[in-house]
């Protein structure tokens, strides 16, 4: 009769958490810093090796909130030719590398191949998902100033459940023995292994991207194993699909500004949309804004610190019923720029 009701428990968390509980993989606020953390097709774009590491704490102040931690680096195959020392390499005083002379000059990426490797570790109350997955894509050129990139990336997904965080009786003490079921008391955490693939389209330019990524795009069932049974769930790991697209232009010979929209598609769920504009002076500083359509904001600021390093950070404040337990969200990234020749300040093809 317990494990009855054990399996009948686990089929129902298992159906809210990873096919109801917003989406299932993680969320980002400075994606537009990362790109490649949503679209395999990023890998390689520059023309040295893109470091990032990131850490999010969501919703701070709510029980068990979600946190999220990742890796991610890529690059090219081979460093191609096309790589010259330009007026970016230095910072002349009154002068901004990134002004209108040098997107005048702008050509394109040679032909080339990129690949990259992430691994995300996100956690929320007794579920927690670790992603590892290594990318190819290639870069190919259809105008003087324009690529269109093809990406491909695979790896695994190891889906965990913590039984001993799990409360039957909703009463919140985990010590009590009323509200834990011996037929799981014992069990710890409860693992499953899926296949991860995603696949991603990305057209960029001087002046604009266009990006279209799906990702999870094998859905599979969830299937937790304890010692003594398994538990068989009808629920899936679901395809996640993101179309990306932004448009920079000049705002006087010091700044440029990049608008950008990004919108979720999760079945069932409805669509998520963000609004995102960046500021940026010379190749040195930034600062951003998000508009989360019916969720919330979010504000960022930034700056790279040299031709090696760069460190942007994020604030979410939530307009959901959420903010009545709540103090926001916290997101840091640290980027490194590996084997960057010639010294650029900011990436020459993302923005």
């Amino acid at each position: 009769m317990k494990r009855r009701f054990v399996r009948l428990f686990l089929c129902c968390f298992t159906l809210v958490s990873v096919s109801c509980f917003a989406q299932q993989r993680p969320y980002y606020t400075q994606y537009i810093l990362n790109n490649y953390i949503i679209n395999p097709a990023v890998a390689g774009i520059e023309n040295y090796w893109d470091l990032k590491v990131s850490h999010r704490m969501q919703w701070v102040g709510l029980t068990d909130a979600p946190v999220t931690t990742y890796f991610s680096i890529h690059g090219p195959l081979k460093r191609s030719a096309y790589d010259v020392e330009t007026a970016t390499s230095f910072h002349a005083a009154g002068q901004n590398p990134r002004g209108n002379a040098y997107w005048q000059d702008y050509q394109r990426p040679e032909n080339h191949v990129g690949v990259g490797f992430a691994m995300i570790d996100d956690h929320t109350g007794p579920l927690s998902t670790i992603n590892a997955y290594g990318s190819i894509a290639y870069h190919l050129g259809i105008s003087p100033k324009t690529n269109l990139s093809l990406g491909l990336s695979a790896g695994f997904s190891q889906v965990s459940l913590d039984a001993s965080k799990l409360d039957f009786l909703g009463g919140g003490n985990f010590t009590s023995p009323y509200n834990i079921d011996p037929a799981v008391q014992g069990s710890g955490v409860l693992n499953t292994v899926k296949p991860d693939i995603s696949a991603g389209l990305w057209l960029y330019s001087k002046d604009y991207f266009v990006g279209l990524a799906a990702q999870q795009i094998v859905p599979v069932k969830v299937i937790y194993t304890t010692k003594t049974n398994t538990v068989s769930t009808t629920g899936q790991l679901v395809p996640h699909m993101f179309l990306s697209a932004g448009y920079r232009f000049s705002a006087g010979e010091d700044f440029t500004v990049l608008p950008s929209i990004q919108a979720r598609y999760i079945n069932p769920l409805p669509i998520g949309v963000d609004l995102n504009v960046k500021v940026q002076y010379q190749d040195i500083v930034w600062a951003g804004a998000t508009y989360r359509v019916q969720d919330g904001f979010a504000g960022m600021v930034g700056v790279n610190i040299n031709g090696i390093m760069t460190i942007g950070y994020s604030y979410d404040y939530t307009t959901s019923e959420l903010n009545l337990v709540s103090h926001g969200s916290h997101e840091i990234v640290l980027g490194f720029l590996i084997n960057n020749k010639y010294g650029d300040w900011c990436p020459r093809n993302l923005w």
